[in-house]
């Protein structure tokens, strides 16, 4: 835990981003009845019955200080997947940063075997060279700015019925970019001093010393 409060803490460098990496499952509806749109005096009603069209994937990539982050939708979340991800991280959003450090949950996805299993050994090599990975403790995803980031987009966008990827992925595109476009960053409060204060739990030792 510690040593991604450390890296939260850490000041603004451009050059040596910092970016929270999450994904989370969707599932996709639509209207079996068309809603009725507004009138005068009357709000667009909704029929409460809807069709479920399956499930999808959905990967978040923000940059905290820099108020930058990218959603990308897919079918499934797969090391594929996730190699596919950290290629783009490396090539298209941050071609010329030496070390990017990615502060991610410990899933069994999350490897750099992950590289290797979808590209060529000198690309896979090449991106554990420029990725520093930083992994919440089990247990603590709640330290994933990430989450923070999804909790918003869910809120402003996802509480609706989209029927399919295509739809979802231009919704919440739109939605990064206005976003993007507002330079919106996120702000760690948590330092590690109040961490060992609020968290007794997680340091029994210091919580032992303090009852004496």
């Amino acid at each position: 835990m510690e040593e991604v409060l450390d890296v939260y803490a850490e000041a603004y460098d451009p050059t040596c981003p910092v970016v929270c990496f999450d994904e989370r499952p969707c599932q996709l509806h639509d209207h079996v009845l068309e809603p009725l749109p507004c009138q005068a005096g009357k709000p667009r009603r909704v029929d409460s019955e809807y069709e479920r069209c399956g499930t999808c994937n959905l990967f978040v990539v923000v940059e905290p200080l820099g108020g930058w982050r990218n959603i990308t939708i897919t079918p499934r979340r797969t090391k594929q997947d996730f190699a596919h991800q950290m290629y783009a991280l490396v090539h298209d959003h941050f071609p010329t940063a030496p070390k990017i450090r990615v502060v991610l949950d410990n899933l069994n996805t999350h490897t750099p075997a992950a590289f290797y299993e979808t590209f060529a050994p000198e690309i896979a090599h090449h991106l554990c060279q420029k990725l520093e990975f930083h992994f919440t403790p089990k247990h603590g995803s709640w330290l994933n700015m990430a989450e923070l980031e999804l909790g918003i987009l869910v809120r402003q966008c996802l509480q609706r019925r989209i029927p399919d990827i295509p739809t979802l992925q231009g919704e919440t595109t739109a939605w990064a970019d206005y976003r993007n476009a507002q330079h919106a960053t996120l702000t760690w409060s948590l330092t590690t001093s109040q961490a060992r204060t609020r968290l007794d739990h997680l340091y029994p030792l210091q919580s032992n010393l303090a009852d004496h």
